[in-house]
Protein backbone atom coordinates (compact mmCIF):
# COMPACT_ATOMS: atom_id res chain seq x y z
CA UNK A 1 0.00 0.00 0.00
CA UNK A 2 2.90 2.25 0.89
CA UNK A 3 3.94 2.35 -3.01
CA UNK A 4 0.49 3.06 -4.10
CA UNK A 5 0.42 5.92 -1.90
CA UNK A 6 3.80 7.35 -3.45
CA UNK A 7 2.40 7.11 -6.70
CA UNK A 8 -0.91 8.95 -5.80
CA UNK A 9 1.16 11.51 -4.00
CA UNK A 10 3.07 11.80 -6.98
CA UNK A 11 0.52 12.67 -9.42
CA UNK A 12 -1.26 14.80 -7.09
CA UNK A 13 1.65 17.03 -6.48
CA UNK A 14 3.49 17.27 -10.30
CA UNK A 15 1.01 15.06 -12.66
CA UNK A 16 -2.49 15.57 -11.92
CA UNK A 17 -3.50 15.49 -15.51
CA UNK A 18 -3.03 11.60 -15.25
CA UNK A 19 -5.83 10.94 -13.00
CA UNK A 20 -8.20 12.05 -16.56
CA UNK A 21 -5.77 10.18 -18.61
CA UNK A 22 -6.52 7.18 -16.12
CA UNK A 23 -9.92 7.47 -16.82
CA UNK A 24 -10.04 7.60 -20.35
CA UNK A 25 -7.31 4.52 -20.40
CA UNK A 26 -9.84 2.47 -17.94
CA UNK A 27 -11.61 -0.66 -19.31
CA UNK A 28 -15.62 -0.07 -19.10
CA UNK A 29 -17.91 -3.15 -18.67
CA UNK A 30 -20.65 -3.85 -21.66
CA UNK A 31 -23.55 -3.22 -19.17
CA UNK A 32 -24.46 -2.12 -16.06
CA UNK A 33 -25.80 -5.87 -15.81
CA UNK A 34 -24.21 -8.68 -16.18
CA UNK A 35 -25.65 -11.92 -17.30
CA UNK A 36 -27.06 -12.61 -13.81
CA UNK A 37 -28.76 -9.45 -13.71
CA UNK A 38 -27.80 -8.23 -10.57
CA UNK A 39 -25.26 -5.56 -8.89
CA UNK A 40 -23.62 -5.82 -6.46
CA UNK A 41 -20.95 -2.17 -5.00
CA UNK A 42 -18.99 -1.19 -2.53
CA UNK A 43 -20.11 1.76 -1.00
CA UNK A 44 -17.27 4.41 0.00
CA UNK A 45 -18.97 7.77 0.19
CA UNK A 46 -19.60 8.31 4.13
CA UNK A 47 -16.22 10.33 4.79
CA UNK A 48 -17.43 13.51 2.36
CA UNK A 49 -20.00 13.86 5.05
CA UNK A 50 -17.51 13.82 7.84
CA UNK A 51 -19.26 10.35 8.52
CA UNK A 52 -16.16 8.67 9.96
CA UNK A 53 -17.39 6.25 12.77
CA UNK A 54 -17.71 2.59 12.60
CA UNK A 55 -19.56 1.26 15.40
CA UNK A 56 -18.16 1.83 18.76
CA UNK A 57 -15.00 3.33 16.82
CA UNK A 58 -15.30 6.64 16.15
CA UNK A 59 -12.46 7.42 13.62
CA UNK A 60 -12.43 3.97 11.56
CA UNK A 61 -12.57 5.07 8.20
CA UNK A 62 -10.18 8.74 8.53
CA UNK A 63 -7.24 6.62 7.69
CA UNK A 64 -7.67 7.26 4.17
CA UNK A 65 -4.80 4.55 3.36
CA UNK A 66 -6.66 1.80 5.66
CA UNK A 67 -9.68 2.95 3.81
CA UNK A 68 -8.02 2.12 0.28
CA UNK A 69 -6.59 -0.76 0.98
CA UNK A 70 -9.85 -2.63 2.00
CA UNK A 71 -11.21 -1.05 -0.95
CA UNK A 72 -8.67 -2.81 -3.27
CA UNK A 73 -9.68 -5.82 -1.45
CA UNK A 74 -13.03 -5.80 -1.41
CA UNK A 75 -12.98 -4.95 -5.45
CA UNK A 76 -10.66 -7.86 -6.17
CA UNK A 77 -13.69 -10.31 -4.43
CA UNK A 78 -15.46 -12.22 -7.12
CA UNK A 79 -18.56 -10.93 -7.56
CA UNK A 80 -17.81 -7.50 -6.83
CA UNK A 81 -19.86 -5.16 -9.62
CA UNK A 82 -17.84 -1.62 -8.64
CA UNK A 83 -17.98 1.01 -6.36
CA UNK A 84 -20.02 4.07 -5.21
CA UNK A 85 -17.67 7.31 -4.30
CA UNK A 86 -16.92 10.86 -4.55
CA UNK A 87 -14.28 11.85 -6.64
CA UNK A 88 -11.29 12.18 -3.81
CA UNK A 89 -11.69 8.08 -3.12
CA UNK A 90 -12.92 7.38 -6.59
CA UNK A 91 -9.46 8.86 -8.30
CA UNK A 92 -7.38 7.29 -5.69
CA UNK A 93 -8.60 3.85 -6.71
CA UNK A 94 -8.31 4.94 -10.60
CA UNK A 95 -4.45 5.44 -9.93
CA UNK A 96 -4.25 2.19 -7.99
CA UNK A 97 -5.69 0.55 -11.41
CA UNK A 98 -8.43 -1.05 -9.72
CA UNK A 99 -11.23 0.36 -11.44
CA UNK A 100 -11.38 -1.77 -14.57
CA UNK A 101 -14.55 -3.80 -16.04
CA UNK A 102 -15.96 -2.06 -12.66
CA UNK A 103 -19.60 -0.14 -12.04
CA UNK A 104 -18.52 3.55 -11.07
CA UNK A 105 -20.94 5.64 -9.48
CA UNK A 106 -20.43 8.96 -9.11
CA UNK A 107 -21.54 10.50 -5.03
CA UNK A 108 -23.36 13.69 -6.30
CA UNK A 109 -24.45 15.18 -2.62
CA UNK A 110 -22.55 15.43 0.32
CA UNK A 111 -23.24 18.86 1.95
CA UNK A 112 -25.49 17.51 4.45
CA UNK A 113 -22.75 17.16 6.93
CA UNK A 114 -23.18 14.42 9.87
CA UNK A 115 -24.42 16.16 13.20
CA UNK A 116 -24.60 19.65 11.88
CA UNK A 117 -27.63 21.77 12.25
CA UNK A 118 -27.93 22.36 8.33
CA UNK A 119 -28.07 17.92 8.00
CA UNK A 120 -30.97 18.40 6.25
CA UNK A 121 -29.81 20.89 3.62
CA UNK A 122 -27.46 18.32 1.37
CA UNK A 123 -26.20 20.66 -0.91
CA UNK A 124 -24.52 19.12 -4.40
CA UNK A 125 -21.02 19.05 -3.25
CA UNK A 126 -19.47 16.14 -4.91
CA UNK A 127 -20.30 15.14 -8.94
CA UNK A 128 -22.41 16.84 -11.03
CA UNK A 129 -23.67 14.53 -13.88
CA UNK A 130 -21.70 15.86 -16.90
CA UNK A 131 -18.60 15.35 -14.87
CA UNK A 132 -19.83 11.96 -14.33
CA UNK A 133 -20.44 11.63 -18.30
CA UNK A 134 -16.76 13.29 -19.01
CA UNK A 135 -14.98 10.50 -16.55
CA UNK A 136 -17.07 7.42 -17.83
CA UNK A 137 -18.56 6.74 -15.26
CA UNK A 138 -21.95 4.69 -14.71
CA UNK A 139 -24.09 6.84 -12.88
CA UNK A 140 -24.61 8.93 -9.93
CA UNK A 141 -25.84 8.80 -6.45
CA UNK A 142 -27.90 11.28 -4.14
CA UNK A 143 -29.14 11.26 -0.66
CA UNK A 144 -32.86 12.35 -0.23
CA UNK A 145 -34.15 12.72 3.03
CA UNK A 146 -37.20 14.52 3.64
CA UNK A 147 -38.12 16.32 7.15
CA UNK A 148 -41.34 17.82 7.61
CA UNK A 149 -40.22 19.95 9.76
CA UNK A 150 -37.41 21.17 7.95
CA UNK A 151 -37.80 23.29 4.87
CA UNK A 152 -34.61 22.66 4.16
CA UNK A 153 -35.93 19.63 2.67
CA UNK A 154 -37.59 21.18 -0.49
CA UNK A 155 -34.28 23.17 -2.34
CA UNK A 156 -32.70 19.86 -1.81
CA UNK A 157 -35.40 18.11 -3.33
CA UNK A 158 -35.59 20.49 -6.23
CA UNK A 159 -31.85 19.73 -6.45
CA UNK A 160 -32.12 16.32 -6.64
CA UNK A 161 -34.83 16.39 -9.31
CA UNK A 162 -32.55 18.46 -11.26
CA UNK A 163 -29.55 15.70 -10.81
CA UNK A 164 -31.94 13.10 -11.76
CA UNK A 165 -33.05 14.46 -15.41
CA UNK A 166 -29.32 15.87 -16.19
CA UNK A 167 -28.12 12.78 -15.22
CA UNK A 168 -31.17 10.79 -17.74
CA UNK A 169 -29.89 12.88 -20.04
CA UNK A 170 -26.23 11.36 -20.27
CA UNK A 171 -28.55 7.88 -20.76
CA UNK A 172 -27.06 7.22 -17.13
CA UNK A 173 -28.09 5.68 -13.56
CA UNK A 174 -29.75 8.15 -10.47
CA UNK A 175 -29.43 6.31 -7.85
CA UNK A 176 -31.49 8.08 -5.48
CA UNK A 177 -31.70 7.10 -1.66
CA UNK A 178 -34.97 8.47 -0.19
CA UNK A 179 -35.71 9.11 3.27
CA UNK A 180 -37.94 10.33 5.95
CA UNK A 181 -36.36 11.88 8.49
CA UNK A 182 -36.93 13.89 11.82
CA UNK A 183 -34.59 15.53 14.44
CA UNK A 184 -34.38 13.64 17.50
CA UNK A 185 -32.19 14.92 20.76
CA UNK A 186 -30.05 17.14 17.89
CA UNK A 187 -29.50 14.23 15.43
CA UNK A 188 -31.11 13.33 12.24
CA UNK A 189 -32.62 9.75 12.50
CA UNK A 190 -33.86 8.35 9.57
CA UNK A 191 -37.72 6.68 10.33
CA UNK A 192 -37.14 3.19 9.23
CA UNK A 193 -41.71 2.30 9.74
CA UNK A 194 -42.65 0.46 6.84
CA UNK A 195 -45.16 3.23 6.48
CA UNK A 196 -42.41 6.33 6.22
CA UNK A 197 -40.21 4.32 4.11
CA UNK A 198 -42.84 3.53 1.70
CA UNK A 199 -43.77 7.18 1.40
CA UNK A 200 -40.26 8.05 0.93
CA UNK A 201 -39.90 5.90 -2.01
CA UNK A 202 -43.35 7.65 -3.76
CA UNK A 203 -42.03 10.76 -3.34
CA UNK A 204 -38.77 9.77 -4.80
CA UNK A 205 -39.76 7.31 -7.71
CA UNK A 206 -41.51 10.93 -9.15
CA UNK A 207 -38.70 13.03 -9.04
CA UNK A 208 -36.99 14.19 -12.38
CA UNK A 209 -38.32 14.61 -16.08
CA UNK A 210 -38.51 11.01 -16.28
CA UNK A 211 -37.71 7.79 -14.28
CA UNK A 212 -36.17 5.99 -17.23
CA UNK A 213 -32.88 5.36 -15.52
CA UNK A 214 -33.73 6.04 -11.66
CA UNK A 215 -32.89 3.20 -8.72
CA UNK A 216 -33.38 3.33 -5.30
CA UNK A 217 -31.23 2.60 -2.67
CA UNK A 218 -33.46 1.34 0.05
CA UNK A 219 -32.60 0.12 3.62
CA UNK A 220 -34.23 -3.32 4.22
CA UNK A 221 -37.01 -3.05 7.10
CA UNK A 222 -39.94 -5.03 8.28
CA UNK A 223 -43.13 -5.78 5.42
CA UNK A 224 -40.66 -5.61 2.98
CA UNK A 225 -42.99 -7.31 0.09
CA UNK A 226 -45.20 -4.21 0.76
CA UNK A 227 -43.14 -1.50 0.61
CA UNK A 228 -41.59 -2.62 -2.66
CA UNK A 229 -44.84 -2.63 -4.10
CA UNK A 230 -44.86 1.30 -4.11
CA UNK A 231 -42.71 1.36 -7.31
CA UNK A 232 -41.64 -0.57 -9.87
CA UNK A 233 -38.45 1.31 -9.88
CA UNK A 234 -35.61 -1.31 -10.11
CA UNK A 235 -34.12 -1.47 -5.89
CA UNK A 236 -30.64 -2.12 -4.34
CA UNK A 237 -30.64 -2.60 -0.87
CA UNK A 238 -28.42 -0.41 1.58
CA UNK A 239 -26.27 -2.22 3.99
CA UNK A 240 -26.93 0.16 6.92
CA UNK A 241 -24.98 0.48 9.91
CA UNK A 242 -21.84 -1.79 11.61
CA UNK A 243 -23.84 -4.29 14.03
CA UNK A 244 -22.31 -7.16 16.62
CA UNK A 245 -24.43 -9.60 14.94
CA UNK A 246 -23.38 -10.03 11.34
CA UNK A 247 -25.25 -12.80 10.89
CA UNK A 248 -28.90 -11.47 11.30
CA UNK A 249 -28.04 -8.37 8.74
CA UNK A 250 -26.96 -11.36 6.51
CA UNK A 251 -30.32 -13.26 7.03
CA UNK A 252 -32.27 -10.07 6.44
CA UNK A 253 -30.90 -9.24 3.09
CA UNK A 254 -30.85 -12.43 1.85
CA UNK A 255 -34.85 -12.88 2.12
CA UNK A 256 -35.41 -9.07 0.67
CA UNK A 257 -33.00 -10.07 -2.43
CA UNK A 258 -36.00 -12.49 -3.25
CA UNK A 259 -38.22 -9.66 -4.29
CA UNK A 260 -38.42 -9.04 -8.00
CA UNK A 261 -37.95 -5.36 -8.01
CA UNK A 262 -34.40 -6.14 -5.66
CA UNK A 263 -31.64 -6.26 -7.82
CA UNK A 264 -28.70 -6.86 -5.69
CA UNK A 265 -26.79 -4.88 -3.18
CA UNK A 266 -24.74 -1.57 -2.03
CA UNK A 267 -22.94 -1.97 1.49
CA UNK A 268 -20.35 0.15 2.76
CA UNK A 269 -18.95 -0.64 6.53
CA UNK A 270 -20.37 -3.64 6.84
CA UNK A 271 -18.28 -5.24 5.01
CA UNK A 272 -15.34 -2.89 4.80
CA UNK A 273 -15.31 -2.78 8.48
CA UNK A 274 -16.82 -6.58 9.43
CA UNK A 275 -16.38 -7.76 13.07
CA UNK A 276 -13.11 -8.99 13.05
CA UNK A 277 -12.11 -7.58 10.68
CA UNK A 278 -12.58 -10.01 7.80
CA UNK A 279 -13.20 -8.02 4.61
CA UNK A 280 -12.53 -11.01 2.36
CA UNK A 281 -14.79 -13.18 4.44
CA UNK A 282 -17.62 -10.96 4.70
CA UNK A 283 -17.79 -9.50 1.05
CA UNK A 284 -17.91 -12.94 0.24
CA UNK A 285 -20.51 -14.00 2.21
CA UNK A 286 -22.48 -10.72 0.76
CA UNK A 287 -21.40 -12.39 -2.63
CA UNK A 288 -22.56 -15.75 -1.92
CA UNK A 289 -26.35 -14.39 -0.53
CA UNK A 290 -26.58 -12.78 -4.38
CA UNK A 291 -25.35 -15.60 -6.79
CA UNK A 292 -26.87 -18.39 -5.54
Amino acid sequence: MRDHLRAILDVRTRRPQAIAEAAVRRERRAALLNDDDQLFIIAADHPARGALRVGDRPLAIADRAVLLERLALALSRPGVDGVLGTADIIEDLLLMGVLDDKVVVGSMNRGGLAGTVFEIDDRFTGYDAAAIARMGFDGGKMLFRIDPDDPATAPTMESCARAVSDLAGHGLMAMVEPFISRRADGRVRNDLSPEAVTRAIAVASGLGTTSAYTWLKLPVVEDMERVLAASTLPVLLLGGEVGADQDAAFGRWRKALQFPSVQGLVVGRALLFPPGDDVAGAVDTAVSLMRG
